[in-house]
C-alpha cells in the first residue's frame, strides 16, 4: 500500500485537474499487473504481437498514435519508437512510474497526451460524440492502435452514468463511436480489446458471462485469446475471471 500511495502522490501533480479522479484506477491497474505478472504475460505478448503484425508491412512510418497507452506492458513501445518518426501516447492518466521509465529509456520521439477518449462529455452536452475526431489534426498519421481500451471506456462510462442523467444507450453509443472513429481513419489502424468476460469456479463451471461491448459488434478479428484478468486468489479463492480478447487490423 505504501508503494501505491507514493505512486498516487507523485502522479497527482503531473495530471491535469479534470483527470485526477482517475489516478486511483490507474494505480489499481498497476498494482494488479504486478501481482498477476505471470498470468498476464501471455496476454501482453499476444497484444504486442498483434500490434507488430499490424505495422509490419506499412510503407510509411511517420506518426503512430497509441490510444489507451496505460502501463505500456501490452504495447511494443521499443519497436514503435524505433520504427516511427513520432509516437504519441494518449490516455487519461500517465503514471509517474511510466513517465520515469520513458525518460530512462531516452526516447526523443515519444510524446504524451492526456485526454478523455470516451466521448462522454460531448454526449452529455447534447452533441454527437466523436471521441477520435482529434486524430484528423495529427500530421503524417500512418498508424493508430486502440490498446485494450474499448471495454474500459464502457466500464468507466457506466460508472459515470450512475452518477448523472444520461441517455439509456450511452454506453452502446460511445463504444460504437469509438469503433466508427477507427474505421473512418484513412491510415492503418488496429483494435486490441477484450470483448467478453466469464466468472469460473475452481471446478471449471461458468457462473456468469457478459458482453463487454454491450451488443455493439466488433470488427472481424485476426487473432483471439483468453486473458486471465483475475486468477484464483486475486478476487476470491473460489473463482477466477477470464476475458476474451480480440485483435483486428
Amino acid at each position: 500500500m505504501i508503494t501505491e500511495a507514493l505512486l498516487y502522490a507523485t502522479t497527482w501533480p503531473l495530471t491535469g485537474k479534470p483527470h485526477r479522479k482517475f489516478i486511483r484506477y490507474s494505480v489499481n491497474l498497476w498494482s494488479r499487473a504486478g501481482r498477476c505478472a505471470r498470468e498476464w504475460a501471455e496476454h501482453e505478448t499476444m497484444s504486442r504481437n498483434a500490434i507488430r503484425a499490424a505495422t509490419a508491412d506499412l510503407r510509411q512510418k511517420r506518426t503512430a498514435v497509441v490510444l489507451g497507452s496505460g502501463l505500456l506492458r501490452d504495447v511494443p513501445i521499443d519497436e514503435l519508437a524505433g520504427a516511427f518518426d513520432t509516437v504519441v501516447l494518449v490516455d487519461l492518466v500517465h503514471l509517474a512510474s511510466m513517465r520515469l521509465w520513458l525518460a530512462a529509456k531516452g526516447y526523443r520521439n515519444v510524446r504524451l497526451i492526456e485526454r478523455d477518449l470516451s466521448g462522454y462529455d460531448e454526449l452529455a452536452a447534447g452533441k454527437e460524440p466523436e471521441p477520435l475526431g482529434f486524430l484528423r489534426s495529427v500530421p503524417y498519421l500512418d498508424f493508430v492502435v486502440s490498446a485494450n481500451l474499448l471495454s474500459q471506456i464502457g466500464r468507466g462510462v457506466k460508472r459515470r452514468c450512475e452518477a448523472g442523467r444520461m441517455p439509456e444507450d450511452t454506453v452502446e453509443r460511445l463504444i460504437a463511436a469509438h469503433l466508427a472513429g477507427l474505421s473512418e481513419l484513412s491510415c492503418r489502424h488496429c483494435l486490441v480489446s477484450d470483448i467478453a468476460y466469464a466468472v469460473i469456479d475452481r471446478n471449471g463451471r461458468t457462473h456468469e458471462e457478459a458482453d463487454l461491448l454491450h451488443g455493439v459488434p466488433p470488427p472481424p478479428s485476426k487473432a483471439a485469446w483468453i486473458w486471465p484478468v483475475a486468477p484464483l486468489g486475486e478476487e476470491s479463492r473460489d473463482y477466477r475471471i477470464e476475458h476474451k480478447v480480440i485483435a483486428a487490423w
